[in-house]
């Protein structure tokens, strides 16, 4: 009898691969976990679009949520009909524009207004940022861009918004090709061809905001991509009422509130920024267990805003105290006086988390888009008038004014340097703002003149501040009565306004005045 072993080749296979199998399995499903929380999304839809469709009932937004850019509407609007009503732009041979190009500073409502047209049009809605295209792996925007637009086909009419286009479509560099800037290349390169190679006329429109414009790739943003530009720049006093109305609509206001004053304080405020001056008003009034908001927590909320929060904390000693209130008094009186400058709202002397240690508070009475040379010498008197008022009436200076003389030195020097204001240097550029981006953008001043050319414009600088000075000096010595018993009434209640103080107030055509070449304006001041 002869021995031998049975072999199952089946059953070893399988305890081979079952457990691999197994293991396999449970990697998968903690990878997969991983990768969504990273926001990879697998492996296998590494290469899709992480667009997010949004319809009509989602998006929940319309025009009349917009306000303060009508120009911007009426343009977007023949969106809104082209993809309602295709046929009527196709009659006459017209053809909607691919792309569109949302510009402005931040805030100023870019991304509501696509969300918008898409709302008032009822169509989808892919909305992606920029820099969701590009991730580590080579390749993957240009998958993503090729599949956003294959979404986009299916279900036209549709509207594509790329937000912050800034991060995927900057201007390519001969260099573009290290440091991981081909991943990036290879993505525009696609998006510049996914916008030659698709018809308008199925119903795709293309929007893209962004609020640098100026880096943008130039074959980006040539005709026949992105067709048109829209701007959305900061809205003016209309505008802001018809802002501050939207917003106002959520919150309980007091009888008394006006929305034309509110928006009279707001000067250079966004969309954004007015929506959180109204929730700031609200939350004021919250705070105090009042019932309805009041003017005065909108001012308050204002001060928030530019100035930063009181310090109550922060004790002064009586002299500093009463020194920053002579300062105060000086930049208030000078405003009241001049016959340029936007009249006083509020002076207080309660130090601010910014680092002022009182503040004066302006309202202009309109918007400025041109501002005179008489109304620049306005703006440096009442700066300096806080550091004049501590000369009059001590007759020695401290560090209080040092953001005064930075603001008044900058106005003295534009207006010698870009404006062409000094007679000695005639009407002549010698350095131009050159701003990185929409908005508060970082100023380069190149110098490209002489030596001899530096020093008449060190010397006109010099002079206008020494007129200016001079002038507030002049000013507050004729209103010595005005500044002290101002300054006496700051120190008891700490915050005033022209009603607690009918000095403050606009005086008639009697009013103390320097020559009219001597007068100057400003929006606001701190110590």
């Amino acid at each position: 009898m002869t021995g031998g072993t049975d072999s199952n080749w089946l059953s070893t296979i399988l305890s081979w691969v079952v457990p691999m199998l197994l293991f396999f399995a449970v990697w998968m499903f903690l990878f997969r976990g991983f990768a969504e929380r990273q926001g990879m999304g697998g492996l296998i839809n590494i290469g899709k679009s992480k667009a997010k469709v949004f319809v009509e009932r989602e998006t929940g937004v319309s025009f009349e949520d917009v306000a303060g850019v009508d120009e911007a509407k009426l343009e977007l609007m023949e969106i809104v009909s082209f993809l309602k009503d295709k046929d009527k732009y196709g009659r006459l041979g017209a053809r909607i524009p691919k792309g569109i190009l949302l510009v402005g500073p931040p805030g100023t409502g870019k991304t509501l207004m696509a969300r918008a047209v898409a709302g008032e049009a009822g169509v989808p809605f892919f909305s992606i940022s920029g820099s969701e295209f590009v991730e580590m792996f080579v390749g993957v925007g240009a998958a993503r861009v090729r599949d956003l637009f294959e979404q986009a086909r299916k279900a036209a009419p549709c509207i594509i918004f790329i937000d912050e286009l800034d991060a995927l479509g900057r201007a390519r560099t001969p260099f573009g090709g290290y440091g991981g800037g081909d991943e990036k290349e290879q993505t525009l390169n696609q998006l510049l061809s996914e916008l030659d190679g698709f018809d308008p006329r199925v119903g795709i429109v293309l929007l893209a905001a962004t609020n640098r414009p100026e880096i943008l790739d130039p074959a980006l943003t040539r005709a026949g991509r992105f067709d048109r530009q829209v701007v959305l720049d900061r809205p003016d006093r209309k505008g802001r009422e018809a802002i501050l109305r939207v917003h106002m609509k959520a919150v309980r206001t007091a009888p008394g509130v006006n929305v034309g004053d509110i928006a009279g304080i707001t000067p250079g405020f966004t969309g954004a920024d007015l929506a959180n001056l109204v929730n700031e008003a609200a939350i004021f009034a919250t705070r105090r267990d009042a019932d309805q908001v009041t003017m005065a927590d909108f001012t308050e909320a204002v001060e928030r805003i530019v100035a930063g929060v009181e310090r109550r904390g922060r004790l002064l000693r009586a002299e500093e105290r009463e020194r920053v209130a002579y300062h105060e008094m000086g930049h208030a009186l000078a405003a009241a006086s001049l016959a340029k400058t936007d009249p006083v709202h509020k002076v207080s002397i309660i130090p601010r988390s910014i680092g002022a240690l009182g503040n004066t508070l302006q309202r202009p009475t309109d918007d400025r888009f041109l501002i005179t040379a008489s109304e620049l010498k306005e703006r440096m008197v009442v700066l300096l008038a806080g550091r004049a008022a501590e000369e009059v009436i001590y007759e020695e200076i401290s560090t209080g004014a040092a953001d005064d003389l930075s603001k008044a030195t900058d106005v003295a020097r534009q207006s010698v340097t870009r404006f062409g204001m000094s007679p000695a240097l005639g009407p002549a550029v010698l350095e131009e703002e050159r701003q990185q981006w929409l908005g508060d953008g970082a100023r380069l001043q190149p110098r490209d003149y002489a030596e001899a050319t530096a020093r008449e414009v060190d010397l006109a600088v010099r002079g206008m501040l020494d007129e200016a000075a001079a002038a507030a000096r002049d000013l507050l010595h004729a209103r010595i009565d005005d500044l002290r018993a101002g300054a006496r009434l700051l120190i008891e209640r700490e915050t005033i306004t022209p009603d607690d103080f009918p000095p403050l107030r606009r005086a008639s055509e009697s009013k103390i005045m320097p020559p009219a070449r001597d007068r100057a304006a400003v929006s606001s001041s701190s110590s």
